[in-house]
């Protein structure tokens, strides 16, 4: 099946691959927002100083906070910048843009998204192809490929916003596939080496880590599914230890001769920031702070409440980064850590208990992503994407996955409206996300057309809602006088709004897994 895929899909693969490429290069004179001030200060940074100065360095308040690896990323990419202009890798010169440097930056993003357009490959050579399709169009690795490679969030946070998540999202993609070609040793090393990379994948090394135990540490099951343990391998699991201990070693091991380890650790984890980031992610704490924000005007309204006790800014600031909460009792880092713990455990016992080969696995990290997005500290928008991209592969295999798929999908990329908020990109990020949208639904459609439908009408109505939203937010409210007065009004109704249906999905996909595994245990009994 693979070489048939290789012979005859290798046309259709290049043309999206190409195709996305193209689009790409169209938004080089795009908006771009500080992160793109961001890897120009850490390409000067790694170029010029000497390696133990790296996480000291402090010219520029976006001081390097990714792991070494990512360090070195920059290192390497600031010695093919200075062909363009030396300039940009002066540490002295903030926001520094000439259109060389914009065009190099561009550039490297879109020549290192190489990694993720293999990796996409790769994991649709692992698509179960039960469902021939006479028509390409219709063939589930056709529509796996365009859900992957033209990703709506992808385009827009990388290749307008300006990030490297495709190539980060690359690696994350491979080592899946790795693990559902059983090639156990390439996955575990490809996911130590996206951790150095960037730390965030840290949340979903649970489900890598009870994934590779399960499958690879111990190596059979008896007939009911439950696990044997006497086939427990002692060489599996040295050699997975020594993978992340090498990895490991080389990305911190400078630093820990340096004695700087603490230095890099307290970059990594910068817990002075606030609860929330200065756009609220469309989370659990999301609600909890507009819950907070109604019951504060509802206390002032019925005298609950002494108005001169009140901290201005927590009622018209609207979103600040420090958020202080008047009525409900306020957040601390450790209380976001347990409420994350405590959502992704039960979806690490399913997949112990009753594993059911590569879709478990995906489905565990799906769960570990959106549980960490849902109750995580200081949670960026943008972190929806490490659901969404894996969820694509399980949206493909059945259709209740290809619903919860579009729910999540289509409120996740609508949560990201906001990181573009000058005119001349409204009818970009608008156009993409319909063109987007509209594949998916009638792609995922005509794959389970035999199929009851993939939402029933209140989901409909749900997602349908998001069109009179956006056109109240972008278009009625700037003409409005409440715009002078309560400026946070359009990204706190997104913000809720979204919060609901991405609250409704990880609960959805909960529910499925758990009653699930139920049946399936039934069965073998």
């Amino acid at each position: 099946r693979g070489r048939a895929m290789a012979a005859g899909g290798r046309g259709w693969f290049r043309a999206l691959a190409l195709g996305v490429s193209f689009l790409k290069c169209l938004l080089i004179p795009a908006y771009y927002s500080t992160d793109f001030e961001v890897h120009r200060n850490w390409l000067a940074i790694t170029h010029n100083l000497p390696l133990s100065q790296w996480y000291y360095e402090a010219t520029s308040e976006w001081t390097l906070d990714y792991p070494p690896f990512f360090a070195w990323f920059e290192y390497a990419l600031s010695h093919i910048a200075k062909y363009f202009d030396p300039q940009m890798l002066v540490v002295e010169n903030l926001n520094y843009t000439s259109p060389a440097t914009i065009f190099f930056q561009r550039l490297s993003v879109i020549f290192t998204d190489t990694l993720f357009i293999y990796a996409v490959h790769e994991c649709c050579r692992c698509v179960n192809g039960k469902r021939a399709a006479k028509d390409i169009l219709e063939k589930p690795t056709f529509i796996l490929a365009v859900l992957l490679l033209w990703n709506f969030g992808l385009l827009i946070v990388d290749h307008i916003h300006f990030q490297y998540n495709g190539f980060l999202f690359g690696l994350m993609l491979l080592s899946v596939a790795r693990l559902c070609q059983k090639r156990y040793l390439e996955g575990a090393l490809l996911f130590a080496v996206l951790l150095h990379f960037k730390h965030i994948y840290m949340y979903v090394a649970p489900a890598y880590g009870i994934y590779l135990l399960r499958s690879y540490c111990f190596t059979a099951n008896n007939a009911d599914g439950s696990l044997k343990w006497r086939s427990f391998s002692f060489l599996h699991v040295t050699l997975l230890v020594l993978i992340v201990c090498l990895v490991s070693a080389l990305s911190l091991g400078p630093f820990l001769v340096l004695g700087q380890l603490p230095q890099v650790i307290s970059r990594l984890f910068p817990f002075k920031r606030g609860l929330c980031h200065a756009y609220w992610a469309p989370n659990f704490w999301a609600l909890y702070n507009a819950m907070d924000k109604a019951l504060t005007i509802l206390g002032l309204k019925c005298n609950f409440l002494d108005g001169t006790k009140i901290p201005k800014a927590s009622m018209t600031g609207g979103l600040v980064q420090e958020f202080q909460h008047t009525v409900l009792p306020s957040v601390t880092p450790l209380a976001t850590l347990i409420c994350t713990f405590i959502a992704i455990l039960p979806s690490v016992f399913c997949l112990w208990f009753k594993p059911q080969g590569p879709r478990g696995f995906l489905q565990c990290l799906v769960l570990c992503a959106l549980s960490s997005f849902m109750f995580g500290w200081h949670v960026h928008e943008k972190a929806i994407l490490l659901a969404i991209l894996p969820l694509s592969l399980l949206s493909i295999q059945r259709a209740k996955d290809a619903g919860i798929y579009l729910i999540l999908a289509t409120t996740g990329h609508f949560s990201l409206f906001p990181l573009l908020f000058t005119p001349p990109e409204l009818p970009i990020k608008i156009l993409l996300m319909l063109l987007f949208t509209v594949y998916s639904f009638s792609s995922l459609k005509s794959l389970f057309r035999r199929e009851k439908p993939l939402l029933n009408w209140l989901e409909t109505i749900y997602l349908i809602q998001l069109v009179p939203l956006e056109i109240f937010c972008e278009i009625i409210f700037p003409l409005t006088p409440w715009k002078r007065h309560f400026p946070f009004v359009p990204l706190l109704l997104t913000s809720v709004y979204c919060a609901l249906g991405i609250t409704y999905a990880w609960l959805k996909l909960y529910i499925s897994v758990l009653t699930e595994r139920i049946a399936v245990r039934q069965k073998a009994e």
